[in-house]
Parts: C-alpha cells; sequence; structure tokens
C-alpha cells in the first residue's frame, strides 16, 4: 500500500500548501484550515495543535512583512491586542480541553462572521473608520488571545470579522494587524503547548517549505494586488471553511 501513502503525502503536501496561499492573501495564516487538512487524514489532535502552530509562524511572519512594507498597518490597534494576548495565548497553549465543548459554538460564531463579511461585500467596502477603545481592545486582546492558544490557532480569524464590525480600521490595515496578531498569539501559544509534551508530524520540515511559498505567494497578491471587496470574499471562505472544520471535525 505503498502509493497509498504516497498519494496521500502528496495531497496533504498540495491542500496545505492552497491554504497558505488563500489565508495569507487576507492577512491569515492558515492554522485552523491546517487542523482541517490533518483532521481528515487521522492526525492525532497532540500532533495537530504544535504542528499547525510551527506552519502558523511561518506564514503569519511572511503576511504581517509583507503588509508592513506596503503601509497596511497600525501600531496604534496592534499593541494593546497583543499586550494582553501573548501572556493569554500562553496559558491558552498549556491547557488542553475536551474538543467537543467549544469547537461547535467557535464554528458558528465563524459561519455568522462570514455571514456578515458576505453582506458586507454586496453593500459596499466604503466606511468610516472608528477610534477604539483602549480598554476594549485590552479585553479583546486578552480573550482572542486565550482562544487561539486554547484551539491551535493564530486568533486573526476572530480578529478581523471583529476589527471590520466595529470599522476600527481600513480593511488592508485590517489584514496586516491580524498577520500580526496571528504571528505573536503564534509563538506565545506554541511556547504555551511546550510547556507540556510537544510532538511535531515527522514531515514538518516539508511542510514549512511548501506553506512559506504558499504565503509568499497568497501575501504578494493580498497586500498589493487584490481589491478591498476581493479580500472580503475571500476572507469569508476563509471563515466558512474554518466554522465547518470547527462545527464537524470534532
Amino acid at each position: 500500500m505503498d502509493w497509498m501513502f504516497d498519494f496521500q503525502s502528496v495531497l496533504i503536501t498540495i491542500l496545505l500548501f492552497l491554504v497558505a496561499v488563500l489565508y495569507s492573501s487576507v492577512g491569515h495564516a492558515g492554522a485552523s484550515g491546517y487542523l482541517a487538512v490533518m483532521a481528515l487524514v487521522g492526525i492525532s489532535a497532540e500532533i495537530m495543535r504544535p504542528t499547525a502552530l510551527a506552519l502558523n509562524i511561518v506564514v503569519a511572519t511572511i503576511a504581517t512583512i509583507k503588509f508592513y512594507r506596503v503601509g497596511s498597518f497600525s501600531w496604534r490597534l496592534l499593541l494593546p491586542l497583543v499586550i494582553t494576548s501573548i501572556p493569554m495565548a500562553y496559558v491558552g497553549g498549556s491547557i488542553v480541553l475536551p474538543e467537543h465543548f467549544y469547537k461547535p459554538l467557535v464554528g458558528l460564531i465563524l459561519l455568522f462572521s462570514a455571514w456578515r463579511l458576505i453582506h458586507q461585500a454586496r453593500n459596499g467596502t466604503s466606511y468610516e473608520v472608528r477610534k477604539p477603545s483602549i480598554p476594549f481592545l485590552l479585553f479583546t486582546g486578552a480573550t482572542l488571545g486565550f482562544l487561539s492558544g486554547l484551539t491551535g490557532v493564530g486568533g486573526g480569524i476572530f480578529l478581523s470579522p471583529l476589527l471590520l464590525f466595529f470599522h476600527w480600521a481600513p480593511i488592508k490595515v485590517i489584514s496586516g494587524v491580524a498577520a500580526s496578531f496571528i504571528l505573536v498569539n503564534s509563538i506565545s501559544g506554541i511556547l504555551g503547548v511546550s510547556s507540556t509534551l510537544t510532538q511535531f508530524h515527522p514531515t514538518l520540515p516539508i511542510w514549512l517549505v511548501v506553506v512559506v511559498i504558499g504565503g509568499l505567494i497568497g501575501a504578494e497578491y493580498g497586500s498589493k494586488r487584490l481589491g478591498n471587496k476581493t479580500i472580503q470574499w475571500l476572507l469569508a471562505i476563509v471563515l466558512i471553511i474554518g466554522g465547518i472544520k470547527m462545527i464537524f471535525m470534532v
């Protein structure tokens, strides 16, 4: 059955590449997509979470650099978020909870967020940017940081629709902030996971190369060439994929 193993390996590699391209184009790193791919082939949860976070770190680094270089970034928005999210991502990463409690709820939240994005994309992408409250940003960072460490995602999949909903930044700035938020939380989360017994997938080095290539392609198009409405539709697709994965792949 070697040919079956080879076919499965090639399929996983292709899917991880496509996830990296799609997610990085909207300032995300793809953790929920990587988890979905690994869940499809029956990889254990103990391996899935640290492996997804490792892949997340390299793609989020690429997306952060790409969006920062074109000016799609805001330190004022990012810093209050990461001040509280970093320690809480570490705490979340060190905790192991039964997945069937929180994944369906998170999945429904993601699907609702996708519906909101589709509604916004259909009704125009321009809006007046509002100044966010610093205390609320601190609270948001802590909550999403803990959730990102707990679930093995970087948190951007929750942050982006929230920032869009409150109109706290232009769409491409939201993508840049989300990429940076994902990067720091993935690093903190993987440190938290590593505080317990950690095992990565043996094919991780190959997968890292693949998602780096995908991340470069996606972030290049997302930061420079895609319009706001296209980014909204792509982000909605990302949220739908993540939501379905959370609900049905427990």
